[in-house]
């Protein structure tokens, strides 16, 4: 399909972060945009504000005449009637990973991978690349604070985007560099198994152009395929702290910020400096050094490049920074994410005290996590547990928050209901303050700020 003909689309779930992106991506090039979400969020506010056309209840009425493409989500339930109005009548509809794979296959195509760590070291990668001399195009998953935007088109032939490994979508793409974070199991209602999950990591990995790279965390369970890679032409570099091809060292606190050192074969830092807490932010910006120079951008501005970094919205996101009181916003809904968050809150303010609120996301993942969560959601002074939110799932018998509570060792446990949630933040003593997961949970954020900044307590 030649997608430059594309006179009128619709996009089914056009508020997701991967989807609007398409859809900016489409009303850039001149096509008419119109699209159905569960929801009005900011996001969506946006697109509209942009010109395209969305509306929020599941009715055929909505759809226009002459629509030349659909493209919808595998979030998208499979009763959803305005789907099946459009399978019923042969519309021509692809998947959002298979129109981003048509896209990126027509230019240099950068693919971040990874359980983890995917949404910033994207983002870090785009910011680096257009500060170090290559105006590339990017289709990120999050708000970028530096670009203001979750898609950007630039001038050069290279192209970001982020991988996914949900529904195995990032089997859609064919990049020239590939960077792999992490491989934790996830999405176990779709893969199975654990080993289901490396192998089709492994598979990404197998569909790297002809002369491209592979940028790795060191000690992933790889091995066989870097083998592969590398006899076949092909490169691989690892990154770590301490450890890799990439190496990043010497990673401390200064003033605030993240300082460390990185070596490589070709080049030697000895001070970067970052304004994204955490050693995994540390890993992040390694990776996306490293991608950025195998791309060709210009190591002389790296270090104010990275510097210059400003974040991802929902990713470690300060909503209130005063001297009294602290709020950090994040998407973090895996054990191994809520760690990562908690402990770099934990670095920067090591003698405050830190009260998480939590909103676990999917009954499948609370099931087959549960354990993980409680142990990192001990590393909070306090913790508040909000409802399982749903999202495209029935609730599981005997699945709820407090089948993590009940596995928690922390005795500062709060069950509640979230429309009881102002209240009962009323009554606590707030010095650092985090609110973490993937589902709904981001409609609090003005709330608690308002009450945060009104509360004479606060």
């Amino acid at each position: 399909m030649e997608f430059n003909a594309i006179k009128k689309i619709y996009f089914i779930g056009i508020g997701g972060i991967g989807m609007s992106a398409l859809a900016r991506y489409f009303r850039l090039h001149g096509a008419e945009v119109h699209g159905y979400d569960r929801t009005e969020t900011d996001l969506t506010r946006s697109l509209a504000a942009e010109g395209m056309h969305i509306h929020y209840e599941d009715d055929v009425a909505f759809i226009p005449e002459n629509v030349d493409l659909v493209v919808f989500t595998p979030a998208v339930p499979k009763d959803h009637a305005e789907l099946n109005w459009f399978l019923e009548r042969g519309y021509p509809i692809k998947k959002r990973a298979e129109v981003l794979g048509i896209i990126s296959r027509a230019k240099r195509c950068i693919a971040i991978a990874g359980t983890h760590g995917k949404t910033t070291t994207s983002t870090m990668t785009s910011h680096l690349m257009r500060a170090c001399g290559i105006d590339a195009t990017a289709f990120v998953g999050g708000i970028s604070l530096n670009l203001g935007s979750n898609f950007v088109e630039g001038t050069s032939d290279w192209v970001v985007v982020e991988a996914d490994e949900y529904d195995r979508s990032f089997l859609h793409l064919h990049p020239e560099i590939a960077v792999l974070n992490s491989i934790d199991p996830d999405h176990l209602d779709i893969y199975g198994t654990e080993e289901a999950v490396v192998e089709s990591y492994k598979q990404f990995i197998r569909q790297i152009k002809p002369g491209g790279k592979l940028i790795y965390r060191y000690g992933l369970p790889i091995e066989d395929v870097v083998a592969e890679l590398r006899a076949s032409g092909r490169q691989a570099f690892s990154f770590g702290i301490e450890e890799g091809d990439y190496e990043a060292f010497s990673v401390r606190v200064v003033e605030g910020q993240m300082a460390f050192g990185l070596h490589s074969t070709i080049f030697d830092w000895s001070d970067f400096r970052l304004n994204y807490p955490g050693k995994h932010n540390v890993l992040n910006a390694t990776a996306a050094i490293a991608a950025t120079l195998s791309a060709g951008g210009f190591s002389e501005l790296l270090g104010v490049a990275v510097a210059g970094f400003q974040g991802v919205k929902r990713r470690f996101e300060y909503i209130v920074r005063r001297q009294d009181v602290v709020y950090i916003d994040d998407y973090a809904h895996h054990p191994a994410e809520l760690e990562a968050a908690i402990s770099a809150a934990k670095m920067l303010y090591p003698d405050r005290k830190i009260t998480g609120i939590f909103q676990p996301h999917l009954f499948t993942r609370t099931r087959d996590f549960a354990e993980g969560f409680a142990a990192a959601l001990d590393l909070l002074d306090e913790c508040i547990l909000l409802d399982i939110y749903p999202a495209r799932e029935q609730p599981i018998p005997g699945i709820t928050s407090a089948t993590i509570a009940n596995l928690m060792k922390n005795p500062n446990v709060n069950l509640i209901n979230k429309k009881d949630l102002l209240n009962l933040l009323k009554t606590k003593d707030i010095q650092v303050l985090m609110t973490m997961g993937a589902g709904d949970i981001d409609t609090l954020i003005e709330p608690i700020k308002n009450l945060l900044t009104t509360n004479p307590k606060h």
